[in-house]
C-alpha cells in the first residue's frame, strides 16, 4: 500500500496502452481490441487492491503524493503562488476510483460493438480513463481542472466519430455546455487562487472556514456565496440539474453504448463529486443557505425526469430521462444536510453508476441484434433473447429501488434524510419514486413481453464475452444492496468531516 508513486502509476497506467497501440498497425483489429482491454486492467487491479487493503486497516494518507510543480510571484524568501502536483485519496474518492476503473474495464469489453477505426477509438478511450482517474484523485483545484478538461476532448471525438445518426450535433452540444461549465469553474478557481495563494483543497477549506487564516486579499461573505452559486452552475451542467440538462439527452441517444456506459456511469458523477467535495467542503456555511433551493431543484429533477421518461417511445430516451430523475435523488440527499441524506446521496452516485452502466450495456446488445431501441419494435424480446430480457428486468428492478439491490439503499436513505428536515418537499418528491416504477416497468415489460412486431427466433442471446460485464455489474448491484456496510463503513469519516463543516 505504501508503494512509492502508487497513485500516479494507477492514474497514468492507461497511457502505457496508448503507447503500445501507437506501434500496432490499424489493420490488426483483434490485437488492438485485446490491448485496449488489457490496458484498462492495471488501474482496476490497483484500485481494488487499495480498497481491500483499506478495509483491512491500511492508512490512505500513505498514498498521498506531492511534487513541486509551478511557482511564481517571488516575495522575499518565498513564492507567493505555487501549484504542486498533489494526488491522494480519502474514502469517498477511493470508492469513485474503484467505480471508474471497473466501469472503464467493462466498457472496454462493451466496445466489441464498435464498427470502425479501433486504434483511434481505444487511444481516445484510454486517455478518457486517465482524465477520470485524475479528477477523483487530484488534491488541488488546478490539477482537478486539468484532468477535468482532459475528459472533455476524447469524449467529444468518441461521440462525434463513433456515435449514431446525429452524432456531430450531440458532440458539439456536449462540448458547448461542458465548456461553459468549465469556464465558470475556472473563474472560481482563479479567484480563490488569487485571494488565497493556494489551490490545495484542504488549505482552501481552512481559509474559507477559519477567521485566522491569512489571505492575500480578503473574501467577503457575498463573494463566497457568489462563488458557491457559480460552482453549483458549473457542476450542475455536469450532473445535470434542470434546466441545464438538454445536452445530456442527445449524448445518451447518439453516443455508442460503451461510451454512454462511461458517460452515465462516471462522467455525470463528476458533477455530484464536485458539489460534495468543493461546494459542501469549501463553502459549507453558504451551502446551508441554498439547501432549500437545492431540495426544490432535486424534486423538480426527480419529477420532471420521471414524467418525461413515461411518455418516451425510445428506450434510450427512457434511460436518459431516468438519469436526470435519479440525479434528483443526489440533490435531495445533499439538501437534507444530515448524515442519512448525505450518505444516501453518495450511495446514489455509486449505485446509479453501476445500474446505468448495466442498462446501457444491455441496450447496446439489443441494438446490435435488432438495429432498433424503439419499445414497440422490441415487443416479445423475451422469446428470442431470454437472458437479455431477464437481466434487463433485473436492472430495471434495481433502478426503481427494489429491496436487496443498491438502488433501494440509496433512495431510502436520501428520502429518510429529507423527510427529517423538509417533510412536505419529501412527500412531493416521493411521487417520483412511484413514477420510476411505472415508467421502467412500462418500458421493460413492453419490450420483453409486449406484442411481438417481429420474429426473434434467429437472434442470438448474450454471448460469453458479453456475460462478463452483465454478471460483474449485477453482482456489484446485489452485493451493495444486500451488504451496504461495504460502502457505509468507509464513508463514515467522509460524512463526519462534511457534518463538522456544516455544523451538524
Amino acid at each position: 500500500m505504501n508503494m512509492e508513486n502508487f497513485l500516479s502509476i494507477l492514474i497514468f497506467s492507461p497511457l502505457l496502452g496508448i503507447l503500445v497501440l501507437a506501434f500496432v498497425p490499424k489493420t490488426k483489429e483483434d490485437t488492438i481490441k485485446i490491448i485496449g482491454f488489457i490496458a484498462t486492467l492495471p488501474a482496476a487491479v490497483f484500485s481494488i487492491v487499495a480498497f481491500i487493503q483499506y478495509l483491512n486497516g491500511a492508512n490512505l494518507a500513505l498514498l498521498a503524493e506531492k511534487v513541486n510543480w509551478v511557482q511564481f510571484g517571488r516575495f522575499e524568501a518565498d513564492y507567493l503562488f505555487a501549484v504542486d502536483y498533489e494526488v491522494g485519496v480519502d474514502e469517498f474518492s477511493l470508492i469513485m476510483v474503484v467505480l471508474t476503473s471497473v466501469v472503464a474495464s467493462l466498457a472496454a469489453i462493451a466496445s466489441i460493438h464498435i464498427k470502425k477505426e479501433w486504434k483511434g477509438y481505444f487511444m481516445l478511450f484510454l486517455l478518457l480513463e486517465v482524465g477520470m482517474l485524475g479528477v477523483f484523485t487530484a488534491q488541488n483545484l488546478i490539477l482537478f481542472f486539468i484532468f477535468f478538461e482532459v475528459t472533455l476532448v476524447p469524449m467529444f471525438f468518441l461521440i462525434g466519430k463513433w456515435g449514431y445518426f446525429d452524432k456531430e450535433k450531440a458532440a458539439y452540444s456536449f462540448l458547448v455546455y461542458n465548456g461553459l461549465g468549465s469556464a465558470i469553474l475556472l473563474i472560481v478557481i482563479m479567484i480563490l487562487f488569487a485571494r488565497t495563494g493556494t489551490s490545495n483543497i484542504e488549505a482552501l477549506k481552512f481559509f474559507m472556514n477559519n477567521e485566522g487564516g491569512e489571505l492575500i486579499a480578503p473574501i467577503s461573505e457575498a463573494a463566497k456565496f457568489g462563488m458557491l452559486v457559480a460552482l453549483m452552475v458549473a457542476f450542475g451542467v455536469k450532473l445535470p440539474i434542470f434546466p441545464l440538462h438538454t445536452w445530456m439527452l442527445k449524448v445518451h441517444v447518439e453516443a455508442p453504448p460503451s461510451i454512454v456506459m462511461i458517460h452515465s456511469g462516471i462522467l455525470l458523477k463528476i458533477g455530484a463529486f464536485g458539489i460534495i467535495r468543493f461546494g459542501m467542503g469549501i463553502f459549507p456555511q453558504q451551502f446551508k443557505e441554498i439547501a432549500v433551493v437545492l431540495a426544490v431543484l432535486g424534486v423538480i429533477n426527480l419529477l420532471y425526469g420521471a414524467f418525461l421518461a413515461f411518455i418516451q417511445s425510445d428506450f434510450k430516451m427512457v434511460l436518459a430521462y431516468s438519469s436526470i430523475s435519479h440525479m434528483g435523488i443526489v440533490l435531495i440527499g445533499l439538501a437534507a444536510l444530515n448524515e442519512a441524506g448525505i450518505q444516501g446521496a453518495i450511495f446514489q452516485v455509486v449505485s446509479h453508476g453501476l445500474i446505468s452502466a448495466l442498462l446501457f450495456f444491455l441496450v447496446g446488445v439489443m441494438y446490435e441484434r435488432t438495429h432498433t431501441t424503439k419499445i414497440d419494435n422490441l415487443g416479445g424480446l423475451a422469446k428470442g433473447m431470454p437472458l437479455t430480457a431477464g437481466f434487463l428486468l433485473a436492472g430495471a428492478m434495481a433502478s426503481l429501488g427494489l429491496p436487496g439491490m443498491s438502488g433501494f439503499v440509496s433512495e431510502f436513505m436520501a428520502f429518510m434524510g429529507l423527510f427529517k428536515e423538509m417533510p412536505v418537499l419529501a412527500a412531493v418528491g416521493a411521487l417520483g419514486i412511484i413514477m420510476t416504477a411505472v415508467y421502467l416497468l412500462r418500458a421493460v415489460l413492453g419490450m420483453t413481453f409486449g406484442k411481438a412486431e417481429r420474429e426473434f427466433a434467429g437472434i442470438t442471446d448474450l454471448k460469453a464475452v458479453e456475460m462478463i460485464p452483465v454478471f460483474a455489474l449485477m453482482g456489484l448491484i446485489v452485493l451493495i444492496g444486500v451488504y451496504p456496510t461495504l460502502l457505509s463503513e468507509p464513508l463514515t469519516s467522509t460524512i463526519e468531516t462534511i457534518m463538522q463543516g456544516i455544523g451538524g
